[in-house]
């Protein structure tokens, strides 16, 4: 019988369960940040150079969306090609749910739609109510170690929701305020800063930190796809949606390869089986159930199934 650190238990009773989401690191940033600028070239290459429309692109976003989010619930472990294709789904899918809400169906921001200013004011009223159901359900708030079923749901439903209003608010910022393309950029990438020095020179919770950066790196990707694919003579490198959106996609596999390396190299460390973060009460996980086994060749993690088989 091997020697165990954990015993063998139900969910909710000890154990552990392998991670589905990844730590909230530098690479987690500039990946995200590629995901979404490759969503907002990607729909324009769809909706514009390939003449496909709005809703027909909406179409096809929202099926790869569903196909990827779908896989990525079933999955019992964190793997980066599922994850960061959701968040490319997200990013896309957003993009067109904040289109049709701001611009209807024409390609101005009223007479056809609510309006960006009145966009991101449906959307930040809807993602405050996501949170709240958040705290109601007991979920915990640390999105790095969310271990149930409910609460990666609703991380996924606060991270579509985070995507959709980065990109009216984008639009507003850029559009409404008179700012323009390049002095948007400069505020978002301002404020991005003043959140980054929060981090490390205060001791505001990263919690509270982490969802306004995410919501601004969409804008902020908007921005850099626009740089990438605009004439010259817009301001952009000229290198239209067909070849922006390629090498994009060359550097978001690229990335996603390397941290499938790292992470095959440094296995992510499993989280206690979730409990209800008010009442106590065992969660449903949302990855495998583990133990921790260790033996001369140091500690592991295996199924909790095999585990119990040897006792």
């Amino acid at each position: 019988m091997s020697t165990q650190m954990s015993s063998c238990a139900a969910p909710g009773q000890g154990g552990l369960v392998l991670r589905k989401l990844p730590h909230v690191t530098l690479l987690f940033w500039v990946l995200k940040t590629v995901a979404v600028t490759l969503g907002e070239t990607a729909g324009d290459l769809l909706g514009i150079t390939f003449e496909l429309g709005y809703v027909m692109t909406a179409l096809v976003f929202l099926a790869f969306f569903v196909v990827v989010v779908v896989a990525q619930m079933r999955a019992t472990r964190f793997h980066p090609v599922l994850f960061w294709a959701v968040i490319l789904g997200t990013s896309m899918v957003g993009t067109e749910i904040s289109d049709f809400m701001n611009r209807g169906f024409g390609h101005s921001s009223a007479p056809n739609g609510i309006g960006y200013a009145w966009g991101a004011v449906i959307l930040t009223g809807l993602l405050g109510i996501v949170f709240l159901l958040w705290w109601r359900t007991g979920q915990t708030y640390d999105v790095e170690n969310i271990a149930s079923y409910k609460g990666e749901v609703l991380y996924w439903i606060a991270i579509l929701v985070s995507n959709t209003l980065g990109t009216s608010s984008g639009d507003w910022l850029s559009d409404d305020t008179g700012l323009g393309f390049r002095n948007a950029f400069l505020v978002i990438a301002g404020i991005m800063l003043l959140i980054v020095a929060a981090h490390y020179l205060t001791t505001i919770n990263g919690t509270v930190l982490f969802w306004p950066a995410f919501v601004l790196t969409r804008p902020l990707g908007a921005a850099g796809g626009d740089s990438l694919t605009k004439p010259a003579d817009e301001g952009g490198l000229g290198w239209g949606t067909l070849w922006g959106s390629a090498a994009l996609f060359v550097l978001l596999v690229a990335l996603i390869v390397y941290q499938t390396w790292n992470v095959r190299r440094n296995p992510l460390a499993p989280l206690p089986a979730p409990v209800n973060r008010r009442t106590g009460a065992p969660q449903r996980p949302n990855g495998a159930l583990v133990d921790v086994v260790v033996d001369g060749r140091g500690a592991s993690t295996r199924p909790l199934e095999e585990s119990q088989a040897d006792i």
